[in-house]
């Protein structure tokens, strides 16, 4: 009898059998909020009746039809769409299937477009489990650990992590950029480097958002020396944090982006964008793939973002995410074992820690089983699992915010009395 792996952990309990907006219904029609939305992948929630319509009617006439042996309708009108929601000149796309595979068609791209051969990463960063992208990872061991050697020609250098360091914000940047400037003069020469790679919210890292003046810094620092900017939006991108785009919080603009995750409310899809010069710069036969740009996922995609459009779930994101930081600090004046509350739209993290800034695991883990045990969906991130993220679908309404933090409020008493 075949099972799965034995290494697969499920974040919660729950067998899912049928999810309808923010919520997913167990075998036995148990209700819960879920503020997972498939991390971060179903942005206009489970089941949006004109998405399932885009992808069922979709099924029925063309399932693949594999984009460099024949074309098809859905996808050239996703890139159209894509276009006008896109930053200004990043007009050129090539579609996968996963994050990880964007990320590392991005790193190809920069090497063969640059000539040269390293990409500076940031500690903290996820970027995937693939080898290219792991290589690229370091939000925790556990995507590196016992595959070694990994990718050559990456070197890290610190994010701005002001709660961590106990300082501001504007000392953490300029420690961050006096960092980075030391790299490229003792690790990677800016003649041998070819971008830095960077989220815009650290992700699996710990729900850290990259101050507006970091990334403009990145960007001066990459127009300075020819470096390409890949600015990964896997997770941060289509509304999540509050813009369209996570780097719209910094007003710059990336050479190369990466999305994924809610572009497709849950069909596998991803795509790098590029300026036409800069997309031709790679090398004939680097780009394709059996699935990428799948008809179904387009079509999905598609709906997707004429959902989002026309629900106004970007200012939907920012107004929610706004309402639900201010109850979860809330939630954390009650409980100083939460030291920080942090994020961009609804994207939102609560680090929890001792009074001396050490990672409290052993209560953020306890405060997420207490959450799903009431109904509440969350996950865990950051290298030591003590920071509970909230990623709910971009349709999230006040009265489920408000119900969401009502229940984390009785979690996080639970944890700390238990």
């Amino acid at each position: 009898m075949a099972e799965l792996s034995p290494v697969l952990k499920q974040a919660t309990p729950v067998l899912a059998a049928r999810g309808e907006g923010v919520y997913l219904y167990d075998e036995q029609d148990r209700r819960y909020l879920d503020f997972t939305a498939g991390i971060g992948v179903t942005s206009t929630g489970h089941c949006h009746p004109r998405v399932v319509e885009a992808a069922q009617r979709q099924v029925g006439t063309l399932i693949h039809g594999q984009y460099t042996t024949v074309m098809h309708r859905p996808l050239l009108r996703l890139t159209e769409r894509l276009g006008e929601v896109l930053p200004t000149g990043l007009d050129r796309l090539f579609y996968v299937n996963s994050g990880s595979e964007a990320v590392e068609a991005a790193v190809r791209l920069a090497r063969q477009a640059t000539g040269r051969q390293n990409i500076v990463a940031f500690q903290g960063g996820f970027h995937g489990r693939t080898m290219g992208a792991g290589a690229l990872t370091t939000s925790g061991v556990k995507v590196r650990a016992g595959i070694g050697p990994m990718m050559p020609g990456v070197v890290f250098t610190p994010f701005p992590e002001a709660y961590r360091h106990r300082t501001s914000e504007a000392e953490a940047v300029r420690s961050a950029l006096a960092e980075f400037d030391q790299l490229l003069v003792t690790v990677s020469s800016p003649r041998d480097t070819a971008a830095i790679i960077i989220e815009p919210v650290l992700g699996e890292g710990g729900y850290l958002p990259a101050p507006p003046a970091f990334l403009a810094g990145l960007r001066e620092r990459a127009d300075r020396h020819a470096i390409l900017l890949i600015v990964d939006e896997v997770q941060t991108g289509v509304g999540r944090t509050g813009r369209f785009w996570g780097h719209d919080h910094a007003g710059i603009r990336p050479d190369i982006l990466i999305t994924a995750k809610g572009l497709a409310s849950g069909f596998p899809l991803s795509a790098i964008a590029a300026p036409e010069e800069l997309m031709g710069q790679a090398w004939p036969g680097s780009q394709g793939g059996t699935y990428g740009g799948n008809a179904v996922a387009a079509a999905a995609a598609l709906a997707t973002l004429d959902v989002v459009r026309d629900e106004n779930l970007v200012e939907n994101a920012a107004e929610q995410g706004a309402r639900l930081q201010e109850g979860l600090r809330k939630v954390a004046a009650e409980h100083p074992v939460i030291g920080d509350v942090r994020g961009l739209g609804l994207m939102v993290g609560n680090e929890f820690s001792t009074p001396d800034g050490t990672p409290d695991t052993a209560t953020a883990t306890r405060a997420h089983q207490a959450a799903a045990e009431r109904g509440l969906l969350l996950l865990t991130c950051g290298p030591h699992g003590n920071v509970v993220r909230m990623i709910p679908p971009l349709i999230v309404t006040a009265e489920q915010v408000d119900d969401a933090v009502g229940l984390w409020a009785e979690a996080v008493r639970d944890a700390v009395n238990g």
